[in-house]
């Protein structure tokens, strides 16, 4: 039967070895959630924890004042309360959320190369990472269709209006609030992850009760929404190239160089899609490694170490991307103006 905790064994010449782990460190109060697969381990070399925490720390700090600056401009701006940028300033204030809960709490127990906050704060962390992650994919995806909307459909697509935009992200924000507290409420868990500075689902636990949950959650926060993406995106793309070809053989037929000058509302649409697919491609960037690592420990395809669980936390914590976010401020203050293409 394995031993779960430090051991001692005697050397080649009689001296004792200790063969330490990553959980050592870990406070005995939170020693029930951790799973005995980390006892393997021995402890991550301590500069691990200061390039993550500094890195965290960076983002953490990079984040929180580029999308506060999202939210503050497009709180202020008159000319960009339209219905569509709500989704805007709610992908903003869902990015903001995020860093301000999660990423100063992985700094302060890299400082202790361990999860040192207590079995209460290790939920509200994963609680919190998955409701503002639910909320932010789910934002994009609003997003996405909203552009379907306007790009393929043209004037046959209904135009959104302010309370369709705010039910909308009602819908997201509910959407993470259900499955950020199931695990909490019994469905799965909420427990350290391999390196100890930070916590999530309980992938690991041998109960397929547990187990469904990883998976039907990432069909409902990863694959429809990405699908849905893919979809929104594949008939913007057939939209964009039907309307360019139109435009070339509408500038032929009229001896014209170009028509572009005529079109500049079709422009803005056009950026502004580039801008939001863009968007979403370094958001899945960024959460797929987690959904690597659940898949990983679900079905147990490969040996997940401490080490190699650090990389979700930071992947996922990168998604904030403030100057992308600053960007965007730019790009629709420069092409919208008082424009409302709801």
């Amino acid at each position: 039967m394995p031993y779960y905790g430090p051991m001692h064994q005697a050397g080649l010449w009689g001296q004792p070895i200790s063969n330490l782990t990553v959980v050592d460190k870990v406070p005995p109060e939170i020693l029930h959630l951790v799973d005995p697969h980390w006892y393997q381990f021995p402890p991550m070399n301590p500069l691990w924890h200061s390039i993550i925490g500094f890195a965290i720390f960076v983002l953490g700090v990079i984040s929180i004042i580029g999308n506060g600056m999202v939210i503050y401009i497009f709180s202020t701006a008159k000319s960009l309360r339209t219905p569509s940028n709500l989704f805007v300033v709610n992908l903003a204030l869902s990015d903001f959320l995020m860093m301000a809960t999660n990423a100063f709490t992985m700094v302060y127990n890299c400082w202790f190369e361990t999860w040192s906050l207590g079995v209460l704060m290790c939920d509200l962390y994963a609680f919190t990472g998955s409701l503002f992650g639910c909320c932010s994919i789910w934002t994009m995806t609003m997003i996405a269709m909203d552009r379907y909307n306007v790009i393929v459909k043209g004037l046959a697509g209904k135009p959104l209006t302010n309370s369709g935009a705010i039910l909308r992200i009602f819908i997201c924000w509910l959407i993470g609030v259900v499955w950020g507290i199931l695990p909490m409420l019994g469905w799965n868990r909420y427990v350290p992850e391999g390196n100890m500075t930070a916590c999530g689902t309980d992938y690991l636990t041998d109960d397929w009760f547990h187990k469904s949950y990883i998976l039907v959650y990432s069909v409902f926060v990863y694959y429809i929404p990405l699908f849905t993406i893919i979809y929104a995106y594949v008939f913007i793309i057939k939209a964009v190239s039907a309307h360019e070809k139109n435009m070339r053989e509408q500038a032929k037929r009229m001896n014209v160089s170009s028509l572009r000058s005529s079109d500049d509302g079709k422009s803005a649409e056009m950026k502004l899609a580039k801008i939001a697919l863009v968007t979403i491609s370094l958001w899945f960037m960024a959460w797929t490694p987690y959904t690597i690592i659940n898949y990983t420990g679900v079905f147990k395809t490969a040996s997940i170490t401490p080490l190699a669980t650090i990389w979700g936390s930071v992947f996922a914590k990168a998604n904030a991307r403030a100057q992308k976010t600053v960007t965007e401020i730019r790009e629709f203050r420069h092409h919208h103006g008082n424009y409302d293409y709801g």
